[in-house]
C-alpha cells in the first residue's frame, strides 16, 4: 500500500467514520451461484455520509495495464494525507461489457479500504 508521508489526521478521521458506517445492504442477486450482494451503489450508500462528515474522499480510477484492468483506489483526507492501494483483474472476455463488469467490481471490492462489509457475509 502506498501512502503520504504521515496518515495520522486520516487515520483518526477514518476510524471516527468506520464507527458511524452501517453495513452495505445486499440488494441484487447473482443469477449464476444464487447468492445475494451489495451492488456498487449500496457500497457507497453506506459510506459516503460518514466518510463526508469527517473530511474523507474517495478516487477511484481504472486503467489499463498487460491485458488486466487495473483500480486504484485512493482514500483523501481533508488534510492532503491520503492512502492508495490498486487491484489488477482480468476479464473474462476481450470486451467493452467484460472490461466494465471488472471496473464495477473492482470500485465495489475496493471500498473495503474504507472498512465497508455487508449485511451478512455467505461468500465462506
Amino acid at each position: 500500500m502506498k501512502s503520504s508521508e504521515q496518515i495520522n489526521e486520516l487515520a483518526a478521521a477514518l476510524s471516527i467514520a468506520q464507527g458511524m458506517m452501517k453495513p452495505a445492504v445486499k440488494n441484487k442477486t447473482n443469477p449464476h451461484f444464487k447468492s445475494k450482494y451489495a451492488d456498487l451503489d449500496s457500497c457507497w450508500e453506506a459510506c459516503k455520509e460518514p466518510m463526508s462528515a469527517n473530511g474523507l474522499a474517495v478516487i477511484q480510477a481504472p486503467s489499463y495495464e498487460d491485458g488486466r484492468i487495473v483500480i486504484t483506489t485512493r482514500i483523501c483526507h481533508k488534510s492532503g494525507q491520503w492512502i492508495e492501494e490498486s487491484l489488477h483483474l482480468k476479464p473474462m472476455k476481450d470486451d467493452a461489457q467484460a472490461a466494465g463488469s471488472c471496473i464495477s467490481y473492482g470500485r465495489r471490492y475496493m471500498l473495503g479500504m474504507l472498512g465497508v462489509t455487508s449485511d451478512e457475509d455467505d461468500d465462506g
